[in-house]
């Protein structure tokens, strides 16, 4: 395949007048194709198609020049920009052999057929007529019903109006024999008919409704029309059991709503040849009929296709499709062991249950399998030696396992072997030397094992055919290869990190001229680039990290042209190269990823960089880099990660950062930089996570527009000359109490951010998406510790040490409940420390030094395990655990709150009890003195008195007398 990036279409193709077939497809040329093109009367076949994704596609504004081929068979103008050419009906009548004819997306509607419709000539040589992908709606077009020898009609896309039906499309062309309506907004109303032979009438034989709306019962038109082949209903909302259709021998029912496995039929479809049922509902469990002996004595079933759509484990019944080729149930959650009766089925070519949960041992398989893919499952024990029997297999793929022991030498009898692909499990012992004999492999893959032993140039003698190497991640693994071998292969890829090379740059990679991917990372090798790599074509991936690699960068590879196709990066971090960044490096103009970081590059950063116009991630950190920040920088509006920190740049806060509207991580610490943060950081920066100035010599205050940086989850502004109050709106970052969405980046990049969190400075590489940390230390800081602060419960870091803040700690910290690390000393804080601290159960770093605390020290179930009293030193009026001042002649805080309390209550208690005794005098007096002046009155009650008394006497001997018989009773 060729690719002329939006070149045009060269005129001189239309001086090739003897030429016969021309073929120009998804070969990326636009713009307007060449009249000249008319002159090639002997062409049969012209293909003209393109991508549908391709932004610069060809067109026609005028079809004339089409009646020039008058030998022309075969027209493909798929994607070609049609939309409001002139003579388009020329495409149909002016060509008298033109069989095929496929206009696919070409952006036509109704009006483009405007001279077409009323048209009764008749077109009896198309065969083929594909108008899909277009804007056409209503009545399907009427000069359908003139092409008489029609087989293959592709009207998907099209909006038909109520009024049609299916069966009105049939009988316009009875030839048909294959129909595709996809995507047509059709409902079980299009699919009736009217004629009562209809079904027999009809000779279609393969028949495409998939991404329609037919939901309910299942149509009973398809049951009936005995000459269907090939239904493909996928997409169309299915639920209901699908009946027997005897004829049937393809059938695609994928992306429904089945929910049981039954409501399917595979059981009852005796006759059927291949079922697809992907992605359905995953409560489907694959289970056996109970009656499905009796329905199929024998199925026909060759290729079974299940995937996202079961549960479970084998039904016996697989065991018995004598006839089944092909089996995939990859991405279910199917569990349990692989039975030993697949691998009994003396037709299957092609088994593929990656994607699982399966367990235990691999079977022994038998038969002719060209492809086995067990990947991705929880497998174990070893690889079966009777894997040598399968000399017909084509792929192999085993990787992500639990697989242990050695690659068995059996393996050198796969003479058709072509992948081998078995990394992330536990294999030992040695690469058997036997495998440089597979002539026909194509791709290995032994990484991320525990292999050892020593690789020659034995290991590949007669992998002639080699494209793809990973042996990464088998630390135990050394390479000992001449440095005059001359590899057979022309490798695309190799991965070696993570091995032991000896010394310097593998001498034998200076003959593999066609390399996509070089990675050599950790593999211990040192020293300078060899020359010879210099004079490499570019290679679009290159990882030669954490290596002792010295000297200049000058020799990367730099010949040829970077045609930027795929994924382009470049790692060189964690090495010793030193001198300036080379100029070379301008020619990567497709680079996505640059990493210089860890090394010793000097000088500033080369104005040519700004050709790099498609960097999302440059990362130039820990170097000894130094000048102003260039402005060209501020132009590659691509990146997302920008990391400067750690060197020596100097000047203001560059103002072209305004321009990185995606840019979600920006590390400039452990600079010179100086001047004032400028407020388009909350304004720009829409989807900032990551902001680093720490170490500078910035002043002024933190702009208030950096609380717009809602998704902002680590901001580091510490150790620099930072003046005013902490803003109060800092709480609204909700980056901070919530978890984010991981950030898109590849799984071999290794960008990480630099935090100091327990007291401690650490990089985080792949968990720093998890550390949300706030640090505003080291600088001149005033005003009291805002309570919003507490609002940001995702926190697991907040340093506001050595500024000048005043004021109480606030008292609902204990909000704050991921909290690792929590640092508030060097400040003017006073009052208590709040018990909610106690609640803090994740606090393992804590420092509130050097402050006006008092009071006694809260306890609590993780505060027991801070012992150390350098926490809490420099405050002269704390007392308690772990400080050497007891608190036993100081009031705890809850005694001096409730003294407080008591105090500022003392007047009311005061007149609460004047008013009691006031009461209590008043009514005993009162009653007294009547009494003593009133003799009837004193009477009354003494008699009232006196008569109470009695009745309480006789009340307790009634009772007592009641009880006496029990209790004989009991005595008895």
């Amino acid at each position: 395949m060729n690719r002329f990036q939006g070149s045009r279409i060269p005129k001189f193709i239309g001086s090739l007048k003897e030429l016969t077939y021309l073929n120009l497809s998804y070969a990326m040329f636009s713009g307007i194709i060449p009249h000249h093109i008319g002159n090639l009367s002997n062409l049969i076949t012209l293909d003209l198609s393109s991508h549908h994704y391709n932004e610069n596609l060809l067109i026609i504004h005028d079809m004339a020049w089409i009646s020039g081929l008058s030998s022309l068979e075969h027209l493909n103008l798929g994607w070609v920009n049609l939309r409001g050419a002139k003579n388009l009906d020329m495409v149909l009548y002016i060509i008298p052999l033109l069989k095929e004819l496929r206009l696919r997306g070409c952006g036509l509607s109704n009006v483009d057929l405007g001279p077409l419709r009323n048209s009764s000539t008749s077109l009896s040589n198309i065969k083929h007529l594909d108008l899909s992908e277009n804007s056409f709606k209503g009545q399907p077009p009427p000069f359908i019903q003139n092409m008489t020898s029609l087989q293959f009609l592709d009207l998907s896309l099209f909006n038909f109006s109520l009024t049609w039906n299916f069966a009105t499309l049939i009988s316009m062309v009875p030839s048909l024999l294959e129909l595709h309506l996809s995507s047509c907004n059709l409902e079980q109303t299009y699919l009736s008919h009217s004629h009562p032979n209809f079904t027999t009438l009809s000779n279609i034989q393969h028949l495409d409704l998939s991404h329609n709306f037919f939901p309910g019962s299942f149509p009973s038109i398809f049951a009936n029309m005995t000459s269907l082949r090939v239904l493909d209903l996928s997409a169309s909302s299915l639920n209901a059991s699908v009946p027997v259709m005897p004829n049937l021998l393809e059938l695609d029912l994928s992306e429904n709503d089945f929910k049981k496995f039954e409501d399917v039929g595979i059981w009852r479809q005796c006759h059927l040849k291949k079922v697809s049922v992907n992605n359905n509902a995953f409560d489907m469990e694959l289970t056996d009929s109970t009656t499905n002996i009796s329905e199929c004595s024998q199925y026909a079933l060759e290729m079974l296709v299940l995937q996202l759509s079961l549960n479970g484990t084998f039904p016996k019944s697989l065991g018995r499709m004598a006839n089944l080729r092909h089996l995939d149930l990859s991405r279910n959650f199917l569990t349990g062991i692989i039975p030993e009766s697949l691998g009994r089925l003396p037709l299957l070519r092609i088994l593929d249950l990656s994607r699982n949960k399966l367990t235990g041992p691999i079977p022994t398989f038998l038969g002719k399998l060209t492809k086995l893919d067990l990947s991705s499952n929880n497998l174990n024990g070893s690889i079966p030696k009777s894997f040598g029997r399968l000399a017909t297999l084509m792929y192999l793929f085993l990787q992500n396992n639990q697989l242990t022991g050695p690659i068995p030498a059996s393996i050198e009898r796969l003479v058709s072997l072509e992948s081998f692909l078995v990394s992330s499990n536990f294999l030992s012992g040695a690469i058997p030397v036997s495998i440089g004999q597979l002539s026909k492999l194509r791709s290995l893959d032994v990484s991320i094992n525990s292999l050892e032993g020593v690789v020659s140039e034995s290991h590949f003698h007669n992998l002639s055919m080699l494209k793809s190497l990973n042996v990464a991640l088998n630390s135990k693994l050394t390479f000992s290869i001449s440095c005059e071998w001359l590899p057979p292969f022309q490798l695309l890829a190799i991965d070696l990190s993570s091995c032991n090379i000896a010394n310097r740059f593998p001498q034998w990679l200076r003959n593999q001229r066609k390399l996509r991917y070089l990675g050599l990372s950790n593999a211990s090798i040192s020293g300078p680039l060899p020359t010879w790599l210099r004079k490499m074509p570019i290679i679009p991936i290159i990882n030669l990290s954490h290596n002792n690699l010295s000297g200049r960068m000058t020799n990367l590879p730099s010949g040829g042209t970077d045609l930027g196709i795929g994924y382009s990066m470049l790692s060189l971090q964690h090495n010793l190269f030193n001198e300036s960044i080379p100029r070379s490096l301008c020619k990567r103009k497709h680079l996505y990823e640059l990493d210089l970081s860890y090394n010793r590059l000097t000088g500033k950063i080369p104005n040519c960089l700004k050709n790099l116009q498609k960097l999302f991630v440059m990362i130039l950190s820990s170097n000894e880099l130094s000048g102003v920040i260039p402005s060209f920088i501020g132009n590659i509006s691509s990146l997302m990660w920008l990391k400067l920190n750690d060197n020596n740049f100097s000047g203001e806060f560059p103002t072209e950062f305004g321009n990185l509207s995606q840019l979600e991580a920006l590390d400039l610490a452990d600079n010179a930089f100086c001047g004032k943060i400028p407020e388009l950081i909350g304004e720009k920066f829409k989807s900032l996570r990551v902001f680093r100035l720490h170490k500078n010599n910035f002043t002024g205050g933190i702009p208030r527009s950096l609380c717009k940086n809602v998704h902002l989850q680590i901001l580091d502004v510490a150790h620099n000359n930072l003046t005013g109050t902490i803003p109060h709106c800092l709480g609204k970052l909700k980056g901070m109490a919530y978890n984010n969405e991981p950030m898109p980046y590849p799984d071999d990049t290794e960008e990480g951010v630099i935090q100091v969190v327990n007291g401690a400075a650490l990089e985080y590489t792949k968990t720093w998406q998890l550390v949300m940390n706030m640090d505003l230390s080291s600088n001149k800081l005033v005003g009291e510790i805002p309570v919003e602060l507490t609002a940001l419960y995702g926190l697991v870091g907040l340093n506001l040490s050595n500024n000048h803040l005043s004021g109480g700690i606030p008292d609902n910290i204990g909000n704050m409940a991921a909290l690792i690390s929590l640092d508030l000393s060097g400040n003017e804080l006073d009052g208590q420390i709040p018990p909610s601290i106690a609640a803090l159960n994740f606090l393992s770093h804590l420092n509130l030094s050097n402050n006006n605390l008092s009071g006694r020290i809260p306890t609590g179930s993780q505060l027991q395990t801070l012992i150390d009293p350098s926490i809490y030193a420099g405050n002269k009026d704390l007392c308690g655990a772990p400080l050497p001042k007891n608190c036993s002649i100081h009031e705890d805080p809850t005694a001096i709150a409730k003294r407080k309390y008591e105090a500022t209550d003392e007047p009311n208690k005061v007149w609460f009890y004047m008013d009691i005794t006031c009461g209590f005098a008043t009514g005993f007096w009162g009653v007294i003195v009547v009494l003593m002046l009133k003799k009837q009155w004193r009477h009354k009650l003494f008699i009232f008195a006196e008569e109470t008394r009695v009745k309480i006497h006789v009340a307790l001997l009634v009772r007592v007398n009641k009880l006496k018989p029990y209790r004989s009773l009991g005595c008895k």
